[in-house]
């Protein structure tokens, strides 16, 4: 007989003693049951606790210990409130060596928010700070190694603390925030110390609005500036995210001021020269906050996206007929002026911001204006924007785990309006080459916002690079795309080759299958999602090669590579999940912030519910992964796999098997029915001479 499913069996260890073999009730057993149960001879039980002895080494509370798996090694240890308290006192001694010594295991176990809990009720947040503040009084004498090394683990401990959300960032003291911001500003500092400064700073902005007016005038932009301009990308990373976290809070009226600051102090060409085109390669985490950049800085202009042209504002008329004058080589109609001005005012009060500096340098900027195929320049220049601004996500918050910046949008002071300029000349190529009128305006722009999203996928590193693949994607390549996406579909669509493909489609679905299982085998890393991103935690999923346990566990770093079994502590029984969730319907996406209530996340999130009322949440690095686990969870589940993945994998396959199948059958035609049955002969009296 199994043994009861709440019943685990865990190994306990003690410094100086041999493992215990024990097991633990996770219903009707206390965990201080549990502990006056181990053979030791300890007094005073309620100052022991557990603690798991791999990974992040958590606290076990009553809360968690549902989540002890089989064959786990625990280890007893003092209890969180006696560790705090013995922490606390250690760092006030008097003892220099005691002291930092202190520091460093609680830099450690601040991450535990069991421990953190107990500390900062101890007041151990208050007693962190004043430490700060007077480190440098208390401690210039020593050698600036030491020092550094402990006010290190001082504002690392500090940060894990205010991590974990229990107090509020508001209660901070104005000398605080000096001291961490004088940190930063300071030409040579500790690069340890300088990272979290940063970081500190960052949280502070985004955690608190009254804390972001304090900071704000702390910090300058020129001094963030200056911390881009070093090899380290760690601290190039977090530079970037504080300019980000003041750019986000900042009220809308001083975004603008911002923006022209940053750019009197050269940050996008500091960013090209010193990150983007550096000797290193982008990090995710880099990728990440140069995406949210670039967000953020398009979003200016969703005001003026926004804002229609007021018709009879003089100057605003001006600029439009300039443009327009600009845009067709500067031809007259002194006749028509006024009868054009009123064509056109309509459309005109929907541009909502134009490119007239930009064009000025652009000598092609021309419309054709030949007859029934002019290009109506007013509506196109109109439409365009309004697609560049969905393309580009304008108005948009920053998606929490997208990493998509474009390097070319760094590369020019004004980079959206010489990006219009190229797409809007791009609009007028197109329309040339397919002869369009005005019936055909909704057809052109979709081919060329097929140019154009075909062109950014491709990652182009500057605006000549944009021009040269968009020259690649002319109207009749766009054609020849289509056409050749078109025939995987179309080529085959007589009833026999129809029946082939069902034939077929079972055997490439089991083969999609075990590509899909085969990869949950390999494994995955997933990023946990935190409140900081800098600090990256990660977590680390596979599938057991008989596809019935998943294995997966907490690691300090991205791997590179596979993850040993051995090294993945928790585990699910494949027989115990009961269904995967998608979107909106995981648990750990009914409750985010705006920030991660992001279209984008949504569509990456997924969730294993397994018994007894579990769940083990993911949110996958990129659609590509998610298509990956959720089709092999479903097969695992004997579910049909259903992304678009599989659906694109599917025809390609089958598509791939059929040409190759009917390759002795080329340029002939296949009938749709098959041949009549001939007519039965007059005897079957066959006489065969075998001599």
């Amino acid at each position: 007989m199994p043994p009861p499913s709440d019943i685990v069996k865990v190994a306990i260890e003690w410094p100086g003693a041999n493992a215990q073999l024990i097991e633990i009730d996770q219903v009707g057993t206390c965990i201080k049951l549990v502990i006056l149960l181990i053979y030791w001879s300890l007094s005073g039980s309620e100052q022991f606790a557990l603690r798991y002895a791999d990974g992040p080494q958590l606290y076990i509370t009553e809360q968690s210990r549902g989540e002890i798996k089989n064959g786990t090694i625990l280890r007893l240890a003092i209890s969180p409130a006696r560790a705090a308290r013995q922490l606390l006192e250690r760092i006030q001694s008097h003892g220099i060596d005691a002291r930092l010594e202190a520091l460093k295991e609680l830099a450690k176990l601040s991450a535990d928010p069991t421990f953190a809990t107990e500390f900062i009720n101890m007041e151990g947040i208050g007693t962190l700070a004043r430490l700060v503040e007077s480190v440098i009084k208390s401690f210039k004498s020593f050698e600036p190694c030491f020092f550094g090394e402990m006010l290190a683990f001082t504002l690392t401990a500090f940060l894990e603390l205010m991590d974990h959300g229990i107090v509020s960032w508001d209660l901070l003291s104005l000398s605080f925030i000096k001291q961490i911001a004088g940190y930063v500003n300071q030409p040579m500092v500790d690069v340890s110390i300088l990272q979290r400064s940063l970081a500190i700073l960052e949280s502070m902005v985004l955690n608190s609005h009254s804390l972001y007016h304090r900071v704000a005038q702390e910090i300058t932009v020129g001094q963030l500036i200056g911390h881009l301009q070093v090899s380290n990308q760690e601290i190039q990373t977090y530079a970037i995210a504080l300019i980000n976290a003041l750019f986000l809070k900042a009220p809308e009226d001083r975004r603008q001021e911002m923006a022209s600051t940053l750019a009197q102090k050269h940050l996008r060409s500091i960013i090209l020269n010193h990150v983007i085109r550096g000797n290193r390669p982008i990090k995710a985490e880099m990728a990440h906050q140069l995406y949210v950049l670039q967000v953020l800085t398009f979003n200016l202009l969703e005001e003026r996206m926004m804002t229609k042209m007021d018709p009879n504002d003089q100057a605003q008329r001006d600029i439009i007929f300039e443009l327009r004058r600009i845009a067709f080589d500067g031809e007259n109609d002194p006749t028509g002026t006024e009868k054009r001005k009123a064509m056109h005012t309509k459309d005109y009060k929907m541009l909502g911001f134009t490119v007239i500096s930009a064009s000025n340098s652009h000598s092609d900027f021309n419309f054709s204006r030949e007859d029934k195929h002019e290009c109506p320049f007013g509506r196109c220049a109109i439409e365009l924007t309004r697609m560049l601004c969905e393309i580009l996500q304008v108005g948009e918050l920053p998606n929490e785990g997208c990493n998509d910046y474009h390097p070319m949008f760094f590369t020019h002071d004004r980079a959206w309006e010489e990006f219009f300029c190229v797409c809007i000349q791009l609009l007028n190529k197109t329309w040339k080459e397919m002869r369009a009128t005005a019936e055909d305006f909704n057809k052109v722009m979709q081919v060329v916002r097929e140019q154009i999203t075909r062109a950014l996928a491709m990652k182009p590193s500057s605006l000549d690079q944009l021009k040269s693949k968009l020259r690649g994607l002319n109207y009749s390549e766009i054609l020849r795309l289509r056409q050749s996406e078109r025939m995987s579909q179309d080529d085959f669509q007589s009833p026999p080759i129809i029946e082939l493909r069902e034939r077929i489609q079972p055997e490439i679905l089991e083969l999609i299958k075990q590509q899909r299982l085969n990869r949950l085998c390999e494994g995955s890393c997933f990023r946990k999602l935190g409140n900081r991103r800098r600090q990256e935690k990660f977590w680390f999923c596979r599938l057991s090669l008989n596809h019935k346990v998943l294995h997966y566990g907490d690691l300090d770093e991205s791997p590179q590579g596979e993850v040993p079994f051995e090294l993945l502590s928790d585990k699910i029984p494949v027989s115990d999940i009961k269904s995967v969730v998608t979107g909106k319907d995981c648990p750990h996406m009914k409750e985010k912030s705006a920030l991660k209530q992001n279209k984008e996340v949504l569509e990456l999130a997924f969730s294993v519910l397994y018994d007894p009322d579990e769940t083990l949440n993911f949110v996958a690095p990129n659609k590509y992964e998610y298509c990956i686990w959720t089709d092999g969870l479903c097969a695992l589940l004997g579910r049909e796999m259903g992304s678009d993945l599989t659906r694109s994998d599917l025809d390609t396959l089958i598509s791939m098997e059929m040409k190759l199948r009917l390759l002795d059958l080329e340029n002939i035609t296949i009938p749709e029915a098959p041949p009549p049955v001939p007519k039965e002969p007059s005897s079957y009296n066959f006489t065969y001479n075998y001599s």
